[in-house]
């Protein structure tokens, strides 16, 4: 049984690979590296049991997998998280992030109907656009800007999920939903524009935190760790067709607090600057997940701290071996 997982040089997708290697799964990781880096990867491809396929979900998927020797009807599990999500990739890459997650999916999606896969897909909390409900419950249908500068991403996903609803219901497609909140942790790009990995590389470097607005917008974040065992649950657990759950941390903290607490552990007395508030940017993130806990007995259990060091650790290390 081989699982493909797309997008799986990525941040999160190279710690799903990793998840599933050492469970000692067959694993195909598709990926064009458009975000995705392959020294994520690099580390595991001398493992019988890994394949890196340079490939695009925007073509079609089974001559790629043919290409690399894998028999498309032995892929019985499919992590669709191909796309890119960073906030500085939306204006620069709207075509590509559209045609990602519309073309894209789609071509997943046949392709699960072809072979009988399981699909999970990495929808986001960005369907929920700057949410006036709070937490955000899975019935909500959110307040999103379909014109603004996020729009490429945001509405593509909830695109994303129509598709999904669409296949499950007339294709008799088993996909399965997950939508993502605030996750953070090792292999982030220090690059990344999401408020972790710029707080965490300006640290570093003893530089000024930019908080953009007045800092008292909030997140909840997730440790990678906490994410996957997500994904895998939503994944393994049987009769989940057609469902959708929220996966994030409920710990809501402001972004000012979060400069602090970045600030403490590297233990560094740093100032923080004030930029203005990008468009659309959501005031209030915050999972609700009794139906989470509910289906998939599932709670993050990494404290914020705790995350924190091994990410920071993690961002110290290669610059060191830069």
């Amino acid at each position: 049984m081989t699982t493909v997982v797309t997008g799986g040089a990525g941040f999160i997708g190279s710690h799903l690979c990793e998840a599933l290697l050492d469970e000692g799964r067959s694993v195909v990781c598709l990926d064009n590296l458009g975000s995705g880096r392959h020294e994520n990867v690099t580390q595991f491809e001398d493992r019988t049991e890994f394949t890196f396929l340079r490939g695009d979900v925007r073509n079609d998927v089974i001559p790629q997998l043919e290409r690399v020797g894998v028999s498309p009807p032995d892929v019985r599990r499919i992590y669709h998280l191909a796309s890119r999500a960073s906030p500085v990739d939306f204006d620069d890459y709207p075509m590509e992030i559209l045609e990602t997650n519309g073309f894209g999916t789609r071509n997943v999606l046949e392709f699960a109907a072809d072979v009988g896969a399981s699909v999970v897909y990495a929808s986001t909390s960005e369907v929920y656009g700057n949410p006036d409900v709070h937490p955000q419950p899975l019935d909500y249908n959110g307040n999103v800007n379909f014109r603004g500068e996020r729009a490429c991403y945001d509405e593509s996903k909830r695109f994303g999920e129509t598709l999904c609803s669409l296949y499950e219901g007339k294709r008799d497609v088993d996909v399965r939903t997950v939508r993502i909140f605030n996750t953070y942790g090792p292999r982030m790009r220090p690059d990344d524009g999401r408020v972790v990995p710029t707080f965490v590389r300006q640290a570093l470097d003893g530089a000024d935190l930019t908080v953009y607005g007045d800092g008292t917008q909030t997140r909840s974040f997730m440790y990678i760790d906490d994410l996957i065992r997500g994904l895998r649950r939503m994944m393994d657990r049987s009769g989940l067709a057609g469902e959708v759950v929220n996966l994030g941390h409920t710990n809501e903290i402001t972004i000012n607090r979060l400069a602090e607490v970045v600030a403490d552990l590297v233990d560094r007395n740093i100032d923080v600057v004030h930029e203005a508030l990008p468009e659309d940017d959501p005031q209030r993130r915050q999972p609700d997940l009794s139906h989470t806990r509910e289906l998939l007995d599932w709670n993050p259990t990494t404290s914020l701290e705790t995350g924190l060091d091994r990410t920071i650790a993690h961002f110290h290390e290669a610059e060191v071996d830069a």
